[in-house]
């Protein structure tokens, strides 16, 4: 069974000082992941551990997640070497599809194409970049984001990397929409995330967009004391993804309320194993 964990869920301790990207590669060794999936936090030069905080609270204002150097990058493949993880998603904040003004949608492009070439370096399969935009799409902007995908899917598939959307944050919380740019962009995958929806429009989502997952994040808040989770049905999930023929990796993103990231990301796990087996 193939599992990662988004480094999402282990923000807090990214902003407190306590994991860096080194230490996420042994903590999901330990966790058993067979894969690693980090958020772009975790590779970005942070000055102050707010700015983990800011990123993860507001993905539309995250470019100051600025990457680190060359040298540093091959510290981390090393590492995740040694470890015998290979990257697999890289979730990028800070270089989305869209932006107002044409200016700031090419410093998003080109941050994007770093972005890429880091996924290059790393070996990783795919990054995730966002659409961005209104929460509905215009005509004028919806063929903005649908140009914009293709041009970075040309970039990254010269490199054998995948490019996929994530219903994360503007117009992708909803399902029609996430189905109508997937139907309009050929070779973008979606990161299926089970939570990240337009209120009243989890099921839907789930419904419409499982046929189409390459990816996931399983969210996870609250867990009883026999390890169930309280906020959705995650068994549901997981059988409504093995009905679709999911094939993927079962990927991890914990955001516990109690505050322990790591025990938060374990308990998603095991209740992912008893899901699927």
């Amino acid at each position: 069974m193939k599992i990662s964990i988004c480094s999402f869920s282990f923000h807090r301790l990214l902003a407190a000082g306590k994991q860096d990207i080194f230490q996420y590669i042994l903590d999901c060794k330990e966790l058993g992941c067979t894969q690693l999936d980090p958020w772009n936090a975790h590779l970005a030069e942070l000055n102050q551990g707010s700015d983990a905080l800011h990123a993860g609270a507001n993905p539309d204002q995250s470019q100051h997640l600025t990457a680190v150097d060359d040298d540093f990058l091959e510290r981390v493949k090393l590492a995740a070497d040694e470890a015998g993880l290979p990257f697999g998603c890289i979730a990028v904040d800070g270089a989305h599809i869209y932006e107002e003004s044409e200016e700031a949608r090419n410093s998003n492009r080109q941050r994007a194409y770093r972005w890429i070439a880091i996924a290059e370096k790393l070996g990783a399969s795919s990054i995730r970049i966002d659409s961005g935009g209104p929460a509905q799409w215009t005509d004028e902007v919806f063929d903005i984001v649908v140009e914009g995908y293709n041009d970075i899917i040309e970039r990254a598939g010269k490199a054998g990397i995948k490019v996929i959307v994530e219903n994360h944050w503007g117009p992708t919380v909803d399902p029609d929409n996430v189905v109508k740019l997937l139907e309009a962009v050929p070779g973008l995958g979606l990161l299926l995330d089970s939570w990240n929806w337009k209120h009243g429009k989890q099921a839907e989502g789930w419904l419409k967009c499982a046929k189409y997952a390459t990816a996931l994040h399983i969210k996870s808040f609250h867990f009883t004391e026999d390890g169930q989770e309280l906020t959705q049905n995650v068994p549901a999930f997981c059988k409504l993804l093995l009905d679709n023929r999911f094939q993927g990796t079962w990927g991890v993103e914990s955001v516990p309320a109690d505050g322990d990231e790591i025990e938060g990301a374990r308990k998603t796990i095991q209740l992912i194993q008893r899901s699927v087996s």
